[in-house]
Protein backbone atom coordinates (compact mmCIF):
# COMPACT_ATOMS: atom_id res chain seq x y z
CA UNK A 1 0.00 0.00 0.00
CA UNK A 2 1.45 3.49 -0.94
CA UNK A 3 0.80 5.50 1.64
CA UNK A 4 -0.07 9.67 0.24
CA UNK A 5 2.23 12.09 2.58
CA UNK A 6 0.22 15.35 4.14
CA UNK A 7 1.84 18.85 3.81
CA UNK A 8 2.61 18.41 7.50
CA UNK A 9 4.04 15.03 7.20
CA UNK A 10 6.30 16.43 3.82
CA UNK A 11 7.20 19.97 5.47
CA UNK A 12 8.87 17.72 8.62
CA UNK A 13 10.62 15.51 6.54
CA UNK A 14 11.94 18.92 4.86
CA UNK A 15 13.24 19.70 8.24
CA UNK A 16 15.03 16.36 8.19
CA UNK A 17 16.23 15.88 5.02
CA UNK A 18 18.08 19.67 5.68
CA UNK A 19 19.87 18.23 8.59
CA UNK A 20 20.97 15.30 6.62
CA UNK A 21 22.00 17.59 3.69
CA UNK A 22 24.05 19.68 6.19
CA UNK A 23 25.85 16.60 7.11
CA UNK A 24 26.96 15.66 3.57
CA UNK A 25 27.85 19.17 3.20
CA UNK A 26 30.32 18.71 6.35
CA UNK A 27 31.42 15.26 4.79
CA UNK A 28 32.32 17.57 1.86
CA UNK A 29 35.01 19.46 3.73
CA UNK A 30 35.96 16.62 5.86
CA UNK A 31 36.84 13.00 3.12
CA UNK A 32 40.47 13.38 1.85
CA UNK A 33 43.28 10.97 1.69
CA UNK A 34 44.21 9.66 5.30
CA UNK A 35 40.49 9.82 6.04
CA UNK A 36 38.96 6.48 7.74
CA UNK A 37 35.21 5.80 6.94
CA UNK A 38 34.83 4.76 10.73
CA UNK A 39 35.93 8.66 11.21
CA UNK A 40 32.97 9.80 8.94
CA UNK A 41 30.61 7.23 10.50
CA UNK A 42 31.71 8.46 14.37
CA UNK A 43 31.31 11.81 13.05
CA UNK A 44 27.76 11.26 11.47
CA UNK A 45 26.10 9.63 14.52
CA UNK A 46 27.71 12.49 16.86
CA UNK A 47 26.48 15.62 14.82
CA UNK A 48 23.03 14.03 14.29
CA UNK A 49 22.92 13.44 18.37
CA UNK A 50 24.19 17.15 18.51
CA UNK A 51 21.00 18.08 16.17
CA UNK A 52 17.96 16.12 18.29
CA UNK A 53 18.85 13.23 15.42
CA UNK A 54 19.50 9.69 15.46
CA UNK A 55 20.74 7.49 12.64
CA UNK A 56 17.46 5.58 11.55
CA UNK A 57 19.30 2.44 10.20
CA UNK A 58 21.28 1.74 13.06
CA UNK A 59 20.30 -1.45 14.19
CA UNK A 60 17.88 -1.69 11.30
CA UNK A 61 17.75 -5.96 11.23
CA UNK A 62 21.06 -5.90 12.71
CA UNK A 63 23.23 -3.09 10.93
CA UNK A 64 25.89 -1.66 13.28
CA UNK A 65 26.77 1.43 12.05
CA UNK A 66 25.30 5.24 11.40
CA UNK A 67 26.16 5.14 7.62
CA UNK A 68 27.13 3.00 4.69
CA UNK A 69 30.28 3.57 3.47
CA UNK A 70 30.91 1.96 0.19
CA UNK A 71 34.60 2.46 -1.52
CA UNK A 72 35.43 1.66 -5.32
CA UNK A 73 34.12 -1.45 -6.44
CA UNK A 74 31.25 -1.82 -3.39
CA UNK A 75 28.20 -0.76 -4.34
CA UNK A 76 26.33 -0.58 -1.10
CA UNK A 77 26.18 -0.97 2.63
CA UNK A 78 29.87 -1.27 3.22
CA UNK A 79 30.86 -1.26 6.87
CA UNK A 80 32.76 1.83 7.97
CA UNK A 81 36.02 0.47 8.76
CA UNK A 82 39.85 1.77 10.55
CA UNK A 83 41.33 1.60 6.95
CA UNK A 84 42.50 4.95 5.41
CA UNK A 85 41.06 6.39 2.18
CA UNK A 86 43.47 6.96 -0.34
CA UNK A 87 44.22 8.67 -3.02
CA UNK A 88 41.90 8.21 -6.06
CA UNK A 89 39.29 6.08 -3.93
CA UNK A 90 35.76 7.19 -4.63
CA UNK A 91 33.47 6.37 -1.34
CA UNK A 92 29.19 6.61 -1.00
CA UNK A 93 27.99 8.01 2.13
CA UNK A 94 24.46 6.85 2.71
CA UNK A 95 22.43 7.76 4.98
CA UNK A 96 18.69 8.23 6.72
CA UNK A 97 18.59 10.86 9.10
CA UNK A 98 15.21 10.60 11.64
CA UNK A 99 14.57 14.07 13.28
CA UNK A 100 11.22 13.80 15.64
CA UNK A 101 9.85 10.78 13.80
CA UNK A 102 9.88 12.52 10.31
CA UNK A 103 12.57 10.68 7.63
CA UNK A 104 15.13 11.56 5.45
CA UNK A 105 17.32 8.95 3.01
CA UNK A 106 20.13 10.42 0.66
CA UNK A 107 23.47 9.20 -0.49
CA UNK A 108 26.29 10.76 -2.02
CA UNK A 109 29.23 9.47 -3.35
CA UNK A 110 32.73 11.38 -3.03
CA UNK A 111 36.19 11.90 -4.89
CA UNK A 112 39.01 11.36 -2.53
CA UNK A 113 41.38 13.60 -3.93
CA UNK A 114 42.83 13.36 -7.21
CA UNK A 115 40.90 10.37 -9.10
CA UNK A 116 41.03 8.83 -12.74
CA UNK A 117 39.36 9.93 -16.14
CA UNK A 118 37.24 6.78 -15.63
CA UNK A 119 35.59 7.34 -11.78
CA UNK A 120 35.52 11.29 -12.45
CA UNK A 121 33.50 10.59 -15.57
CA UNK A 122 31.32 7.78 -13.39
CA UNK A 123 30.59 10.14 -10.66
CA UNK A 124 29.57 12.69 -13.28
CA UNK A 125 27.00 10.69 -15.49
CA UNK A 126 25.71 9.31 -11.89
CA UNK A 127 24.70 12.45 -10.52
CA UNK A 128 23.59 13.67 -14.14
CA UNK A 129 21.20 10.26 -13.90
CA UNK A 130 19.84 11.01 -10.50
CA UNK A 131 18.16 14.72 -11.92
CA UNK A 132 17.04 13.22 -14.89
CA UNK A 133 15.32 11.19 -12.95
CA UNK A 134 14.03 13.43 -10.69
CA UNK A 135 12.72 15.65 -13.68
CA UNK A 136 10.31 12.55 -14.34
CA UNK A 137 9.21 12.63 -10.88
CA UNK A 138 5.88 14.50 -11.62
CA UNK A 139 1.92 13.73 -10.98
CA UNK A 140 0.69 11.71 -14.05
CA UNK A 141 3.93 10.07 -15.38
CA UNK A 142 4.72 6.39 -14.44
CA UNK A 143 7.90 5.22 -12.68
CA UNK A 144 8.72 2.98 -15.77
CA UNK A 145 9.39 6.77 -16.93
CA UNK A 146 12.09 7.78 -14.05
CA UNK A 147 13.72 4.63 -14.60
CA UNK A 148 13.97 5.02 -18.81
CA UNK A 149 15.63 8.63 -18.06
CA UNK A 150 18.10 7.39 -15.43
CA UNK A 151 18.69 3.47 -18.02
CA UNK A 152 19.11 5.09 -21.57
CA UNK A 153 21.62 8.54 -19.98
CA UNK A 154 23.69 5.96 -17.95
CA UNK A 155 23.82 3.31 -20.72
CA UNK A 156 24.49 6.01 -23.93
CA UNK A 157 27.62 7.07 -21.35
CA UNK A 158 28.71 3.57 -21.28
CA UNK A 159 27.83 2.41 -17.94
CA UNK A 160 25.44 0.00 -16.40
CA UNK A 161 22.58 0.35 -14.07
CA UNK A 162 22.55 -2.21 -10.68
CA UNK A 163 19.28 -4.02 -10.79
CA UNK A 164 19.39 -5.49 -7.36
CA UNK A 165 19.08 -2.44 -5.26
CA UNK A 166 16.38 0.31 -6.27
CA UNK A 167 14.74 2.95 -4.96
CA UNK A 168 11.87 2.93 -2.55
CA UNK A 169 8.81 5.19 -0.71
CA UNK A 170 9.58 6.71 2.28
CA UNK A 171 7.60 8.15 5.57
CA UNK A 172 7.34 6.69 9.10
CA UNK A 173 9.23 3.60 7.31
CA UNK A 174 12.46 3.54 6.36
CA UNK A 175 11.13 1.61 3.51
CA UNK A 176 7.64 1.53 1.93
CA UNK A 177 5.75 1.30 -1.16
CA UNK A 178 6.33 1.79 -4.22
CA UNK A 179 9.69 0.05 -5.55
CA UNK A 180 11.64 2.98 -7.54
CA UNK A 181 13.30 0.91 -9.85
CA UNK A 182 16.26 2.93 -11.91
CA UNK A 183 15.51 0.94 -15.17
CA UNK A 184 12.68 0.47 -17.44
CA UNK A 185 10.06 1.78 -20.53
CA UNK A 186 8.64 4.68 -20.69
CA UNK A 187 4.81 4.80 -19.91
CA UNK A 188 4.82 1.61 -17.11
CA UNK A 189 5.25 0.90 -13.59
CA UNK A 190 2.48 2.55 -10.98
CA UNK A 191 1.72 5.95 -11.97
CA UNK A 192 2.98 8.92 -9.34
CA UNK A 193 0.76 11.38 -7.50
CA UNK A 194 0.75 14.05 -5.34
CA UNK A 195 1.58 13.49 -1.64
CA UNK A 196 3.88 10.52 -2.32
CA UNK A 197 7.48 10.49 -1.23
CA UNK A 198 10.10 8.27 -2.23
CA UNK A 199 13.96 8.02 -3.11
CA UNK A 200 15.62 7.78 -6.60
CA UNK A 201 18.87 6.43 -6.23
CA UNK A 202 20.70 5.14 -9.01
CA UNK A 203 23.76 2.56 -8.69
CA UNK A 204 25.94 2.94 -11.89
CA UNK A 205 28.46 0.78 -12.46
CA UNK A 206 31.57 0.85 -14.64
CA UNK A 207 30.98 -2.53 -16.03
CA UNK A 208 28.67 -5.08 -15.60
CA UNK A 209 25.64 -4.69 -13.37
CA UNK A 210 26.16 -7.68 -11.48
CA UNK A 211 26.78 -8.05 -7.59
CA UNK A 212 28.32 -10.24 -5.19
CA UNK A 213 27.59 -9.99 -1.66
CA UNK A 214 29.98 -10.33 1.30
CA UNK A 215 30.11 -13.09 4.16
CA UNK A 216 28.83 -10.14 6.36
CA UNK A 217 25.44 -10.79 4.65
CA UNK A 218 25.12 -7.01 3.91
CA UNK A 219 28.22 -5.44 1.75
CA UNK A 220 26.78 -5.55 -1.44
CA UNK A 221 29.63 -5.38 -4.49
CA UNK A 222 30.36 -5.23 -8.24
CA UNK A 223 30.74 -8.86 -9.18
CA UNK A 224 33.71 -7.74 -11.75
CA UNK A 225 35.84 -5.42 -9.79
CA UNK A 226 34.15 -2.15 -11.19
CA UNK A 227 34.20 0.71 -9.78
CA UNK A 228 29.98 2.13 -8.62
CA UNK A 229 28.87 5.19 -7.90
CA UNK A 230 25.54 6.64 -5.95
CA UNK A 231 23.68 9.47 -5.11
CA UNK A 232 20.36 10.16 -4.25
CA UNK A 233 17.80 12.43 -2.82
CA UNK A 234 14.48 11.62 -0.93
CA UNK A 235 11.64 13.24 -3.28
CA UNK A 236 8.22 14.94 -2.98
CA UNK A 237 5.76 14.28 -5.57
CA UNK A 238 3.66 17.98 -5.84
CA UNK A 239 0.94 19.07 -8.09
CA UNK A 240 4.12 22.09 -8.54
CA UNK A 241 6.41 18.93 -9.59
CA UNK A 242 8.68 17.45 -7.61
CA UNK A 243 10.05 18.89 -4.88
CA UNK A 244 13.72 17.65 -2.96
CA UNK A 245 13.74 17.27 0.31
CA UNK A 246 17.11 16.56 1.05
CA UNK A 247 18.75 19.55 0.36
CA UNK A 248 19.92 23.15 1.50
Amino acid sequence: MIILKSQQEIDAMRESGRLLAQVHQELAGMIKPGVTTHEIDQFVERYLHKHGATPEQKGYHGFPFATCASVNDVICHGFPNKEPLKDGDIVTIDMVVNLNGALSDSAWSYRVGEVSEQADKLLTVTEKCLYLGIEQAVPGNRLGDVGHAIQSYAEANGFSVVRDFIGHGIGKDMHEEPQVPHYGSPNRGIRLKEGMVITIEPMLNTDRYHVKLDSDGWTARTADGGLSAQYEHTIAITKDGPVILTTL
